[in-house]
């Protein structure tokens, strides 16, 4: 039987702000729910996404609780992104020892549990090489699943920005693979997502739009800035604007520091401290300060109305950027959506 008229809905599993669940939603799918820890996601959410925000610990969180909100929904698709931290280069190299993979655990329960007809989930790349994955996987296939599974660059996905994500996909029935995922004929640059935006200077503030508002600038920074090419890193600087890590041999190993984007490239990766010059390569191509918050949510490939914050007052650089760095980028929802619809089209 065909999917054609049937109901595909979605619960969302550690949703943030959105970013996946916008995306699907944009590919044709219904958002049923979104589940996550932070009640500051819940504004996002609900604004653009017009589902219902569940603030649980998904821990916490039972299949009893997920179907519920899948009610009659023929075609259910559970889709997720554990939290990414404990996978990252720098929380290796402290070797925490806070088991945060236990929530890539827990989706996986709630999927064997849940049993829906798709399953998707993100991660970072690294995620790959720990033996969680092939646990994960492997989970997955034992119950039925054919999974498929691979790292995507976004950048050929339509994401301004050079971003590399580990993306599965599984489904009940045989056909939905990674490599159906639609991809763009020319990537987006830097100038094709910002471009447009009005200039601004350092600790300068759009009267447009609260979020179009980047951070201020040491006089040190602001010379280290000027003195910046677009593409470019601080070795371009003379020695003298060289911070004292750079000098040293080990900081030779982060050319990227202290840079600018160029105007007609992809962004580097959005990281959650994107609002930072002396972060990465988050130096405007042109202007002298580190991009803004709307800049940033527009390399994610948010669309520029996207509502994060309810008012000015909610505006704080650490919290967004936590969430738009962390964030799922829609157009990589919307292709991996649509790769989905096509498939319950065919298979269902």
């Amino acid at each position: 039987m065909k999917a054609t008229g049937r109901s595909i809905g979605v619960v969302d599993i550690f949703c943030g702000v959105g970013g996946l669940s916008y995306g699907l939603k944009s590919a044709g799918l219904k958002i049923l729910a979104g589940f996550d820890l932070d009640p500051f996601c819940k504004y996002p959410f609900e604004r653009n996404c017009k589902s219902i925000f569940v603030n649980e610990d998904v821990r916490k969180v039972t299949a009893e609780a997920v179907n519920c909100r899948f009610g009659g929904t023929q075609i259910r698709v559970l889709a997720g992104c554990a939290p990414c931290q404990p996978f990252s280069t720098y929380s290796q190299s402290r070797k925490s020892k806070d088991d945060r993979w236990q929530l890539l655990r827990d989706f996986l329960r709630l999927a064997i549990e849940i049993r829906p007809e798709v399953i998707t989930m993100e991660n970072v790349p690294r995620l790959a090489h720990n033996p969680v994955w092939n646990e994960f996987v492997a989970g997955l296939a034992e119950v039925g699943y054919e999974v498929s599974w691979d790292i995507v660059r976004c950048e050929e996905i339509g994401v301004p920005q050079t971003r590399q994500r580990l993306v599965l996909l599984a489904s009940k029935r045989p056909g939905l693979k990674i490599e159906n995922l639609e991809r763009v004929k020319k990537p987006k640059t830097v100038r094709d997502a910002v471009g447009a935006l009005d200039s601004l200077g350092a600790g300068g503030k759009s009267s447009k739009d609260i979020l179009h508002t980047a951070s201020r600038l040491s006089d040190k920074n602001m010379s280290r800035i000027k003195a910046s090419k677009p593409g470019g890193t601080w070795r371009d600087w003379k020695k003298e604007l060289r911070a004292s890590c750079h000098v040293r041999k080990g900081g030779e190993t982060y050319p990227s520091v202290y840079g600018r984007m160029s105007w007609d490239e992809p962004a580097p990766t959005i990281t959650t401290q994107f609002y930072g010059f002396g972060n990465g390569r988050f130096g405007h191509p042109e202007q002298n300060r580190a991009i803004s918050i709307r800049e940033a949510a527009l390399l994610q490939s948010f669309p520029k109305a996207y509502k994060f914050v309810e008012t000015a007052e909610d505006v704080s650089f650490r919290r967004l950027g936590i969430l738009i760095g962390n964030a799922v980028p829609p157009l990589l929802g919307k292709a991996i959506g649509k790769a989905i619809k096509a498939h319950a089209d065919a298979s269902f």
